[in-house]
């Protein structure tokens, strides 16, 4: 029963049937085991970053829409207002535009760690299996 909720059980049945001297079957599908789990990981980084980045965009959004509302109440006969409610919405737009970098950065690098580090692991699992025993 708990075989049927992996879908590495059957694989490893099938390919322990085909014993070749010298390769440990088991350990070749757990290797494969934690190469798609370290991309589901990366993967999963990559979406929850995509939905921190819309999450931002809209709150960006939401901001700019407010302050075009405000501005529009308050009028814009006065053009030192103007200038100073355009140099705001500058500023505003530079700082979220580092924001929306940063959170791709990150995403990147967080994605990246995990790849790397399983495929380190991995180079250690296959001098492991090159060794002569």
């Amino acid at each position: 029963m708990a075989e049927s909720t992996n879908p590495f059980g059957d694989l490893t049945q099938m390919l322990e049937q085909f014993k070749v001297p010298g390769v440990d079957m088991s350990a070749l599908v757990e290797s494969r085991k934690k190469d798609i789990e370290a991309i589901v990981e990366a993967n999963k980084t990559a979406y929850d970053s995509m939905q921190q980045l819309a999450r931002k965009q809209n709150e960006m959004l939401t901001r700019a829409m407010q302050d075009i509302q405000e501005a529009a109440k308050a009028g814009f006969s006065d053009p030192a207002r103007q200038s100073e409610v355009a140099r705001t919405a500058c500023l505003k737009a530079l700082d979220d535009i580092k924001d929306l970098a940063e959170i791709a950065r990150k995403s990147q690098a967080d994605a990246m760690a995990s790849i790397t580090q399983r495929a380190n692991e991995h180079m250690e699992e296959i001098k492991t299996l090159l060794q002569r025993k």
